[in-house]
């Protein structure tokens, strides 16, 4: 403390002159209108500076949240989007309104991701309390990721489509002939389109997507593209490689559909003896 008093006392000189002259700019700028506006107006904007740095250094940190916001609404525009955008076939039957509400949609985002086992699965940080059901699918903008195994109350844990035990009921989207996806565990960026008869004419660069036969997923929702066609070992079926969309070591942020009529079609199923492969 004694050393503290004896240097601001060997500074006596220095503090005094630079009291003198707070107290002289501030007589200056206290009665003199042009050299008051020209302070504070540099005083503000050098608060103005300060305080933009500061909110930006605290939208960095929120990040995260706003995303995780902008992906819960996002969900909720795709339910409305899927209302409105609900065509009847081509005859002349109203709309059934059961249909109209048929998917609800939820926003989550990925904390964990696996890509290197035969079986993968990802971690979502939303669970039952938020509406999270198993059976729903995942995807985000990009394309299909997976669907929901199992959930507890504030987590849910998804089977990936880089599963080689997961199957998706998928068709060409030029002729509509369908077939099922299936990842053959050899690479993180290409799938198998299986069971695609080989009368089918499918083409390089054809745009795979859901057809809305299960009820996991509605139709239409992209898978990837076809990167190549050849015969396959079976006379009766085309062997068909798809690059898939979605990129599934930069996806964070999801959407999981639910269709409000799964129970009714699993019930369904089990009273007609019929295993619904997907």
């Amino acid at each position: 403390m004694l050393r503290i008093l004896q240097f601001l006392y060997s500074l006596r000189s220095f503090l005094l002159f630079v009291l003198l002259e707070v107290l002289a700019i501030s007589l200056i700028v206290s009665n003199n209108s042009p050299q008051g506006a020209a302070f504070y107006n540099s005083s503000s904007a050098i608060t103005g500076s300060v305080l933009k740095t500061r909110s930006d250094v605290l939208d960095f940190f929120s990040l995260a949240e706003a995303n995780e916001a902008l992906v819960t609404e996002n969900a909720r525009l795709l339910e409305v989007q899927k209302i409105i955008k609900a065509i009847p076939d081509s005859t002349a039957i109203p709309l059934d309104s059961a249909l109209s509400v048929q998917f609800n949609f939820r926003g989550a985002r990925i904390i964990s991701n696996s890509l290197r086992f035969g079986q993968n699965h990802l971690t979502l940080n939303k669970g039952s309390k938020d509406g999270i059901k198993p059976g729903m699918g995942i995807f985000n903008e990009q394309g299909v990721i997976g669907r929901v195994k199992s959930v507890s109350e504030n987590y849910s844990v998804g089977i990936s489509l880089l599963n080689t035990g997961y199957t998706l009921s998928s068709k060409i989207k030029t002729n509509n002939s369908f077939g099922t996806t299936n990842w053959d565990g050899k690479d993180s960026k290409h799938a198998k389109l299986l069971y695609v008869a080989s009368h089918v004419m499918a083409n390089v660069g054809d745009t795979i997507v859901t057809t809305g036969f299960s009820h996991v997923f509605p139709e239409g929702i992209q898978i990837g593209v076809i990167s190549s066609v050849e015969k396959g070992e079976n006379p009766n079926f085309l062997d068909i490689v798809i690059e898939l969309s979605t990129d599934f070591s930069s996806a964070h942020y999801v959407y999981l559909v639910e269709n409000t009529q799964s129970n009714e079609l699993d019930s369904l199923y089990q009273n007609a003896e019929i295993e619904n492969e997907f």
